[in-house]
This record gives structure tokens, sequence and C-alpha cells, in this order.
């Protein structure tokens, strides 16, 4: 499920769509805030460009706000029906979970979007 040259693989790892042998991100950990959306230019094993077109990543906001639509019907359903929440303690869960999950979101929100358009090249990289 994990294996390289799948989409997943890709996503969940934040690795270069093409090759998927290396992170396409200078920090890997989202929880360092400066520097969540860093990128690197191209890739150092295949060459492949991030940034597309000029404001590819502009798509993933997109994207983003479906994920975040998402987590927080999710939030809300947890906090509501299984714990027994108020509305008011309710909508607060989902302003925390919104807040907590943002670094995660957002990152995944652009693996997604690249991913939409590339596709994994076992040649990639390879002279």
């Amino acid at each position: 499920m994990f294996k390289r040259g799948s989409k997943l693989n890709s996503i969940i790892t934040g690795s270069c769509p093409k090759c998927q042998k290396e992170s396409m991100y200078e920090d890997k950990n989202p929880l360092h805030l400066s520097k969540v959306l860093k990128m690197n230019e191209n890739c150092s094993h295949c060459g492949f460009k991030y940034q597309i077109e000029p404001s590819f990543f502009y798509g993933a906001m997109y994207v983003s706000y479906g994920l975040n639509v998402a987590v927080g019907i999710a939030a809300f359903i947890v906090s509501f029906v299984f714990f027994g929440a108020t509305i008011e303690q309710a909508f607060i869960s989902i302003i925390v979970t919104l807040v907590v999950l943002f670094p995660f979101v957002l990152r995944l929100s652009r693996n997604l979007y690249i991913n939409m358009f590339v596709s994994y090249d076992p040649n990639a990289g390879q002279n």
C-alpha cells in the first residue's frame, strides 16, 4: 500500500511524485512553522521541477479547503455525537482541531495537488 510507485506513498511521505526518492520540502517536519511551505526547487535525484508553472500551488488552496471541511465535520461528529458535547463545545473543538492540524493539512493538500498532475516514473533520474 505504501510501496514506492504508489500515489499514496508520495502523498503521505511528501516525496517527489516523479521518483519518490527525496522529500519535496526543505524541512520534513511540518511542525517547524517557519519552514512549513519551503520547498526545494528541483528533485536532486531526477531533476523534476516542483513548481510546474508560476503560482502552481495556489490550486492546492481548493484541496486544503476540502480537507479542512472534512476535518471540521469529523471533529463536530466526534465531539457532539460520541462525547455528547453541547453545540458551543463542538464548535470550539472544531476550531481547536483545525488550528492544531493546520500544518499537516497544508502539506497534505500540496502533496495531493501535485500528485494529481504528476505520475511516478520508475526510470526517472536514470541516465
